[in-house]
């Protein structure tokens, strides 16, 4: 179970879009995936949940984090070998350790713990809160945003992880995202690009529009 949650090895840069829910990461994963023309890594967590509130009327539990944490992975690791030079994340298992430090009296299963400390990310785009909340069958705590948002900050500076604070509206915060990766891309060279065949791309975009079309963003 260990390898299912570890990052293989991929000559590219990873950028994760990291905050509290309905901030807007998902929007902004595919502006900059498009912008960039590659792929984008969605949130695994969101159609798990979802099929488990459709079909049991239940929310996350506690159990259900091992196994959104190695469907995570797998999406990751499969998109990596898409990705053309940058591969843009909706989430990581950072994220989903955070989530359960706050959700479940602090308890981290081991396993997630050490995959979220091993596996590792050029840059966080760390989202805040002044963004409109928008409910659905998902999302709760609309009273403790700050308080989610204190947390996802406090785990990037614990865990020493690179990452700007992205403000404002979808413009500004698409700008400065794209100042920040550009100046990771100049520093870097040879790195791998895998879609060369844009028919491939405008695939990948078209599922993650059906898949997104309820316009749910985390």
């Amino acid at each position: 179970m260990e390898k299912k949650l570890r990052q293989e090895q991929a000559n590219i840069i990873k950028v994760v879009l990291f905050g509290p829910e309905s901030t807007g990461k998902t929007t902004l994963s595919t502006q900059l995936a498009r912008h960039y023309n590659t792929v984008w890594a969605p949130e695994f967590a969101r159609d798990y949940l979802q099929d488990k509130w459709n079909n049991e009327r239940k929310t996350c539990e506690n159990s259900d984090l091992i196994p959104i944490a190695i469907g995570q992975m797998k999406l990751e690791n499969t998109l990596a070998k898409k990705a053309d030079k940058i591969l843009i994340c909706d989430t990581d298992l950072l994220e989903t350790k955070v989530y359960s430090q706050e959700y479940y009296g602090g308890f981290v299963d081991p396993l997630l713990d050490k995959a979220a400390k091993e596996n590792s990310y050029d840059l966080y785009l760390l989202t805040h809160i002044d963004t409109p909340w928008e409910a659905d069958d998902l999302r709760d705590r609309p009273e403790q945003r700050l308080e989610m948002f204190n947390a996802f900050e406090k785990a990037l500076k614990e865990h020493d992880r690179p990452y700007l604070l992205l403000k404002g509206n979808k413009q500004k915060r698409l700008e400065k995202a794209i100042q920040a990766i550009d100046k990771i891309l100049e520093n870097k060279e040879n790195l791998d690009s895998y879609s060369d065949n844009l028919a491939d791309l405008d695939l990948h975009f078209l599922h993650q529009n059906i898949e997104g079309s309820s316009g749910i963003d985390m």
